[in-house]
């Protein structure tokens, strides 16, 4: 047995603030924040910054991200996703331009997000919460064990750009417990901290950015740059057994996270106990269900979200379950091979209101697949802060892939994203590279309410696994009563094309046996897989009113209390 209940780690607890991160130089970064009196958007600043020093595989103020702040009884979502440049054109590229380089970058959000949201809701200025940030950078970071994997397995990706290639494979390569600075960096971080967004965005790094992407034959330019804005919007909701569940809302995909939700809410889950055969079976059904549909309306011109998420509605998708037999998936991306007898969408009603997405394309003649081998690349990283205050913040961000484009940008110590590579380059595809279009993100910063009051928080990495690695870790606390280390820690699942599914070994092989029996493809991977996301999390005690963390040890995940 795990020596903490069910938990390998304890869960970290405190009452004047939490934070969870994919690295503890981060967490302490937030820390430090609140320490000196900051909230916890201020924290939140300074573990994204952080994140790009000790974490440059998965973040960077070159990637895009999501956030969801809650404070009081308001609820705000800010978006950062960049758009696909003016210039972007699937007729003049392919699919390795999409894959890395200077042609698969969308335009960069996080530095954008972090001081959007630091102008509206936080409390001090930007040289203090970029601080440590810069300090790490110029003072140097050891690389953690994961990190020299990550580096490794990157090598290809990071031989895309002689500077990229400069600054994380230099000085004669990765080794764990060797000392890295990024100097560049720390200067890129100080300009921005003198003069805000308007140096990045307008300014001359902007210009710097604009000059070796289009030198090196690639589409953003600086229009691109100085238009860039990040919005605001409400987030999408449901209630979950009497308690209020927030997410992202479109033209993003958490409503396939909260309809899986919903469908699954009308069975008894714990009757049947935690990973057994018939609650995995119904929860892979229902994460098929919840798929196509967003790929069938994910990326039409209005989403139908009110009627995605109506209970009369999952009342409809339930009963398409066979409580025996598994379904066959089109999978989690496009593509025109469509399989015998696949799922198809559901019909939400259209009556109750639409939601904006990003692309006015059809899918016609169109069905979804995807090839885990291709796609099993995807790297994000989740935080989340709370402070003594209430205020809570919960940050999906990302690169696309271990360090993202492989683009450097010269003397700034930069790495752009490579988002173009979630968009298509067959014109019939209703995500098709478009200029001006906000490639599909699966990311879903999601917390919990109990009678208006914050619960949980919950959310990972893991690209379009992100969408079912945190239903599985809501259902962990919500059905299943398990502080949010247990709700981290349990093994996952997650579901491909056809009825291919991926399990953990930690599930017991009598389960995977059952599930084999009902029809599921079963691939056993590793007992602690990143291929089931990295997840972090918090919670607070109705009771008293104290905070708990948890992080997820399948990468470097780690949580700190004060």
């Amino acid at each position: 047995m795990p020596p903490h209940r069910l938990a390998y780690r304890p869960t970290v607890m405190g009452r004047r603030g939490v934070v969870t991160s994919a690295h503890p130089l981060a967490s302490m970064a937030g820390i430090e924040i609140l320490l000196a009196g900051g909230n916890a958007v201020d924290a939140a600043v300074a573990v994204g910054s952080t994140l790009n020093v000790v974490e440059p595989f998965m973040s960077s103020a070159g990637g895009i991200g999501l956030m969801l702040i809650s404070r009081g009884g308001e609820r705000h979502v800010l978006d950062f996703i960049g758009r696909a440049p003016r210039a972007a054109d699937a007729a003049g590229c392919t699919e390795d331009d999409l894959a890395g380089g200077p042609k698969s970058c969308a335009t960069p959000g996080n530095l954008g997000g972090w001081l959007a949201a630091l102008e509206r809701f936080g409390t001090m200025d930007r040289a203090r919460v970029l601080a440590p940030a810069i300090g790490h950078a110029e003072r140097g970071v050891p690389l953690t064990f994961k990190n020299v994997e990550f580096f490794e397995a990157a090598r290809a990706t990071l031989g895309r750009s002689r500077e990229a290639e400069r600054l994380y494979l230099g000085n004669g390569g990765p080794r764990a417990g060797g000392v890295v600075t990024y100097k560049e960096l720390a200067a890129t971080f100080r300009q921005v901290a003198e003069g805000g967004a308007e140096v990045f965005y307008r300014g001359p790094i902007a210009k710097a950015i604009a000059r070796a992407v289009r030198e090196a034959g690639g589409w953003l330019g600086e229009e691109d740059l100085a238009e860039f804005k990040p919005e605001w919007r409400e987030p999408a909701t449901i209630a979950y057994r009497g308690q209020q569940v927030y997410s992202m809302p479109p033209p993003f995909s958490a409503f396939q996270m909260l309809e899986t939700l919903n469908i699954l809410e009308g069975y008894d889950l714990r009757a049947w106990g935690h990973n057994s055969v018939d609650y995995l079976h119904h929860l892979i059904e229902a994460v098929k269900l919840g798929s196509a549909d967003r790929l069938a309306y994910a990326y039409s011109g209005q989403v139908p979200i009110a009627g995605l998420l109506s209970k009369k509605y999952a009342d409809s998708q339930r009963a398409r379950i066979d409580a025996k037999r598994a379904a066959v998936s089109e999978g989690e991306r496009h593509t025109r091979e469509r399989l015998p007898n696949q799922i198809t969408e559901g019909r939400p009603s259209t009556r109750e209101g639409y939601a904006p997405s990003d692309s006015p394309a059809t899918r016609e003649g169109y069905a979804p697949s995807d090839s885990p081998a291709k796609f099993a690349d995807e790297h994000t990283t989740h935080f989340a802060c709370a402070d003594a205050a209430g205020t809570v913040v919960s940050v999906t961000q990302t690169l696309g892939v271990p360090f993202g484009s492989g683009f450097a940008i010269p003397g700034t110590g930069l790495v752009l994203n490579n988002i173009l590579k979630w968009m298509d380059l067959d014109p019939a595809s209703p995500n098709v590279v478009r200029a001006g279009r906000k490639a599909g993100t699966m990311m879903s910063p999601t917390q919990v309410f109990r009678d208006g009051a914050f619960a949980l928080s919950i959310g990972t990495p893991g690209s379009y696994g992100i969408l079912q690695t945190t239903a599985q870790m809501l259902l962990n606390v919500l059905e299943f009563g398990m502080n949010v280390q247990e709700a981290i820690e349990a093994p996952r699942v997650r579901v491909y094309r056809d009825r291919l599914v991926d399990a953990e070994a930690r599930i017991t092989p009598e389960v995977r046996a059952g599930l084999a029996a009902r029809g599921h493809q079963v691939n056993e991977i590793g007992d602690w897989s990143w291929i089931v996301g990295g997840g972090q999390g918090l919670m607070r005690d109705a009771a008293s009113g104290a905070l708990m963390a948890g992080a997820d040890p399948r990468r470097d995940g780690y949580a700190v209390a004060i």
